[in-house]
C-alpha cells in the first residue's frame, strides 16, 4: 500500500503568528506601541516647556516675536503635504497601484528634504544672531532673564523633531525603492502603512511645535 507523504512542516513564524492577518496586526500592535514611546519622549520636551514657561511667563509671550514666523509656516504646510502624500501612497498600493505609490513616497522624500533646508536655514539665523542654547546665548535683541531658557528648549525640541524627520526621510526612500521593486503591492504592504504611521506622527509633533514656538 502507497504510504502518504508527511505534511511539509510549518515554519515558526506561522506557529507563532497563526496566518497573514494574525502577522500584519501584530506588526500594527508593535509600530503602535513604539509610537507610544515617541510620544512619551516628546510629552518629557511639552512638559519642560509649560514649566519653563509658567516660571518666565513674560520671557515665553515675548519670544514668538523674534521667530521666523514665515519660514516656520512654510514648514508647517510642507509637512502637511507630504503626509497627505503618504497617506495618498498607502491607499494606492492598497489598491495595486504600486507605480504610483512609490512617486508618491518620493515626491514625500522631497518635500521632508525640503523641511530640513529650510530649518537649517532658520537654524543659521540664529546661529548668526547669537539666540544659541545655554551658555552659548548671545542675542542683545532679546536679553531677558529666562530669553536662553526659551531658545534651549527650541533648539532642543526643533533638534530632536529633525532627527527624526532625518529617520522618516530614511524610511520613506527605503519603502519607495522595494515598491518599485516590486516587494510591495497590493497583496502586501504592511511596511508602507508602518512607514505612513511614522511619518505621520512626525507631522503631528511639528503641529504641537509651529504654536507653541512660533505663535503663541
Amino acid at each position: 500500500m502507497r504510504r502518504e507523504a508527511s505534511p511539509r512542516p510549518v515554519e515558526p513564524r506561522a506557529l507563532h503568528f497563526g496566518d497573514e492577518a494574525s502577522r500584519q496586526d501584530a506588526a500594527h500592535l508593535g509600530m503602535w506601541i513604539f509610537l507610544a514611546t515617541e510620544v512619551l519622549l516628546f510629552s518629557v520636551l511639552f512638559t519642560a516647556y509649560a514649566l519653563y514657561r509658567l516660571t518666565y511667563p513674560g520671557v515665553f509671550q515675548q519670544a514668538p516675536a523674534h521667530m521666523d514666523v514665515f519660514l516656520g509656516t512654510l514648514n508647517t504646510f510642507v509637512l502637511v503635504f507630504s503626509s497627505i502624500l503618504v497617506a495618498l501612497a498607502v491607499d494606492a498600493i492598497r489598491n495595486g497601484r504600486d507605480f504610483a505609490a512609490a512617486a508618491l513616497l518620493a515626491l514625500s522624500v522631497l518635500l521632508g528634504i525640503a523641511f530640513l533646508f529650510i530649518k537649517a536655514a532658520e537654524y543659521t539665523k540664529h546661529v548668526h544672531d547669537g539666540a544659541l542654547p545655554g551658555a552659548w546665548y548671545a542675542y542683545e535683541a532679546f536679553a531677558l532673564p529666562g530669553a536662553n531658557l526659551y531658545f534651549t528648549l527650541y533648539w532642543v525640541m526643533t533638534g530632536v523633531h529633525a532627527v527624526h524627520v532625518l529617520v522618516g526621510v530614511g524610511v520613506l526612500v527605503t519603502l519607495a525603492l522595494r515598491t518599485l521593486a516590486g516587494e510591495f503591492g497590493a497583496r502586501f504592504h504592511t511596511p508602507v502603512e508602518l512607514g505612513g504611521m511614522y511619518w505621520h506622527l512626525v507631522d503631528v509633533v511639528w503641529l504641537f511645535l509651529w504654536p507653541l514656538l512660533y505663535l503663541t
